[in-house]
């Protein structure tokens, strides 16, 4: 064994010794439709008639998810209730009253010059020219109008100083604000040091949190520039980000109370989550079964790093503190078809060269393949990080869950692909007896479909244009479905309406969520909240139907109690969706531009032009059958635009190879060769991937059923598109392109 390959095998052991530590050590949190959470429920109190409407609550309902998010409370479920109620709902917190204290501040910053002290005994609560506050020392100061406000705040952060300052938060002013943070700072600089006047007074919600004196260094009038300061004092880690998400998060609109703070359940249920586990055990079974089966050994050492991928990505998640639930495993999914997909790739390129002459071995075709497959492995996961990326910084909510799961899985199926796969299989093909009994790897023989596709040789580029009929009239019938039928967006997307039940005995949401479809509400939401309560959401409904819901919750007990019954807005919010189309369109732009420098600009437009079309088809299908664009569904849209992409790259990667070895083959030619070479990798790793969707369709309940159906025709929408809508697009487009005239000389 070389010194390369024992490296890899230090890592790989490295890579999963930790890993394992980890997940023995930390534990991963759970999302609120896995394991449930902390439900806070906030009620807006108006001051002023202008207030009292549901702008108001609309405005604090974003200023609350910011602090949500800054919080570090991933995956959180924000909703309003009636006209001035909000429902937080929290998985996996550890402190639900410090969370409740920190969305209910008002946080109202405010930046004050100090006219002096006040030393009298008697209570005096305002000035003609301000207030008179505590500092943090507890002397009285005389404060100045405020000169800046919250609103001139760009950003704040906790900072900590290495060299004895402790934490402090540093506060950067944006426009106006940098103008008047030197006007203010001049103003108390032309006081002598030690005077208050040469202090200013930093208050938040009517308390003076820090005074600090301005330097000496600082001229009068000329003041601090930058725009920026720092607000210092006894501050331990916690106090300092609190203040930090407080400032950064900004104001609320409106003064808000906690009405009430309960413990909620998953809204999947446990037999749903125990379905849905059996699936994925059984599915992954079968995948394993089948890689075996067509590569052997090297099927058998595939399944075994694809193990340590999943302990690999369990770990980071427990390590990050990320919040895993339905949306995140989607990213898993697609990161598994990647993990595989990067075997098989590596699997088939050893075929091929294990096949072009009687030299070969498979230890030197195994090499030859890693070496090979490397580029198409990396393209194809670097376009997927690209998206998972951008959707992290760009978007919130589910969708960001989505993409830090998807990245995070896209790193570990690397790893395991590119080096446990690798230690193992070059550990395996150096043994004797495998280098006396070659056909056991699994690489000394071509394969099935290799086979077939050699004695026919079929032209499937000889008329692109034929396919690019075909998925032009299958766009039209996916665009018409949406334009006739329209699309049923879920309670996530249109608020509904909530109904809130005590019970005299525990009622089941499993059994409750099957009562409720049968009796013609199948996207029910349901949840338990505190002891013998019933939470069921739905969308806006009558009062016939309303009264539908409440007697088949009341036919599950002997007793069923409505305790509060009001319209919900939706959980998925305004500046949620707009963040999320926002993210897709540039992860889209971006993937653009990749592949383009990559490939080439046809190329690339030909990708995410496919990636337009499995979109459309399978938002269309979806509107023909009447299933409902939820939560759920997103999850299920943002995989296949991963998994379309991939495809796309692993078909023009090998476009762009044969296209180097011989720029004199036609360029139809060159794409038919790309596609019969890359077919056995395609249906297999198609295969794979079906199996486990199969199982989670069948066995994994109904809440998956949608999710499962939505990734089962997306992958086969994206298989048939990667070979029959990209590829003959590229082909035409090239024709077009090389068939234009060069431009006719211009006269000077």
């Amino acid at each position: 064994m070389n010194r390369s390959a024992r490296v890899r095998g230090l890592i790989a052991l490295a890579a999963v010794a930790l890993s394992l530590y980890v997940a023995l050590t930390v534990p991963v949190h759970l999302g609120l439709d896995l394991r449930g959470g902390t439900q806070i429920v906030l009620e807006t109190r108006p001051t002023t008639a202008a207030e009292a409407d549901g702008e108001a609550t609309d405005r604090t309902l974003e200023v609350l998810r910011g602090r949500v998010d800054a919080l570090g409370v991933a995956e959180p479920s924000l909703t309003r209730s009636g006209s001035d109620r909000i429902i937080v709902e929290l998985p996996g917190l550890q402190d639900p009253r410090k969370a409740a204290d920190v969305l209910g501040r008002t946080a109202q910053l405010s930046f004050h010059p100090v006219d002096g002290t006040d030393d009298s005994a008697e209570p005096l609560p305002k000035r003609p020219r301000g207030e008179v506050l505590p500092d943090e020392s507890g002397q009285s100061l005389r404060l100045g109008p405020a000169a800046l406000t919250g609103k001139d705040v760009e950003k704040a952060a906790a900072r900590f100083d290495p060299q004895g300052g402790g934490w402090h938060v540093t506060v950067d002013f944006k426009g106006a604000g940098e103008r008047g943070w030197a006007r203010l700072t001049g103003e108390a600089a032309c006081h002598p040091a030690g005077d208050p006047g040469r202090r200013v007074a930093i208050v938040l919600d009517g308390k003076v949190i820090s005074s600090p004196q301005v330097d000496p260094s600082v001229a009068c009038r000329a003041g601090i520039g930058g725009g920026s300061t720092q607000i210092t004092g006894t501050f331990d880690d916690s106090e300092a980000k609190e203040l930090a998400l407080l400032i950064s998060g900004g104001a609320l609109p409106v003064p808000v109370d906690t009405v009430e703070q309960r413990t909620v359940g998953p809204t999947l249920g446990a037999e749903a989550i125990t379905a849905s586990a059996w699936a994925a055990v059984i599915g992954t079974a079968l995948t394993s079964l089948f890689i075996i089966v067509v590569y052997r050994l090297m099927g058998f050492l595939a399944m075994v790093a694809l193990l340590s991928y999943g302990l690999i990505s369990y770990a980071a998640l427990a390590a990050l503190g990320a919040t895993l639930t339905l949306p995140g495993l989607a990213g898993f999914v697609l990161a598994i078809g990647m993990a595989v997909d990067a075997n098989v790739l590596v699997f088939e390129r050893a075929r091929e060269e294990y096949a072009s002459g009687p030299h070969r071995t498979p230890r030197s075709s195994l090499t030859a393949g890693f070496r090979k497959a490397f580029s198409a492995i990396a393209d194809s996961n670097i376009t997927t990080l690209i998206a998972a990326g951008l959707l992290f910084f760009l978007a919130s909510g589910p969708v960001r869950g989505f993409g830090v799961t998807l990245g995070i899985g896209v790193l570990a199926s690397m790893v395991s692909a590119l080096v446990v796969t690798r230690a193992l299989a070059e550990f395996a093909v150096a043994r004797p007896c495998l280098r006396q009994r070659p056909r056991l790897t699994g690489i000394a023989h071509t394969g099935a479909v290799r086979d077939r596709l050699s004695r026919r040789n079929p032209d499937l580029m000889r008329h692109p244009r034929r396919w690019l009929a075909v998925s032009a009239a299958v766009l039209v019938l996916a665009a018409s479905g949406i334009a006739a039928r329209g699309l049923d967006f879920g309670v996530e997307f249109t608020g509904g309406r909530l109904g809130e039940y005590s019970t005299d005995t525990p009622v089941d949401p499993g059994r409750a969520r099957a009562a409720l479809a049968d009796a013609g509400f199948p996207q029910a939401v349901v949840q338990t909240s505190g002891e013998n309560r019933l939470t069921v959401r739905t969308h806006h409904l009558d009062n016939t139907q309303a009264a539908a819901v409440t007697d088949t919750v009341a036919g599950l007990t002997e007793r069923a109690d409505k305790v509060r019954d009001e319209a919900i807005g939706p959980s998925l919010g305004e500046e949620l969706r707009r963040g999320a189309v926002v993210a897709l369109v540039v992860a889209l732009g971006a993937q653009l531009v990749y592949l383009a420098a990559r490939f080439r600009w046809l190329l690339g437009t030909s990708a995410v032009a496919a990636l337009a079309h499995d979109v459309v088809i399978l938002v269309g299908v979806f509107a023909w059958l009447g299933k409902s664009i939820d939560g759920v569904f997103l999850a299920a849209l943002l995989t296949v635009i991963g998994y379309s992409v991939n495809d796309s790259v692993v078909v023009f990667d090998r476009v762009r190879e044969l296209g180097r070895s011989d720029r004199r083959l036609p360029f139809a030619r060159v794409a038919n060769l790309a596609l019969l070479q890359t077919l056995p990798r395609t249906v297999n790793t198609g295969m794979g991937a079906a199996f486990i969707l199969t199982s989670l369709a069948v066995l994994g309940g109904d809440t998956l059923t949608d999710f499962a159906l939505a990734l089962l025709i997306g992958l086969a929408v994206g298989t048939y598109s990667s070979m029959f809508t990209a590829t003959p697009l590229a082909v035409e487009l090239h024709r077009r392109t090389s068939a234009q005239p060069p431009p006719s000389p211009r006269s000077r």
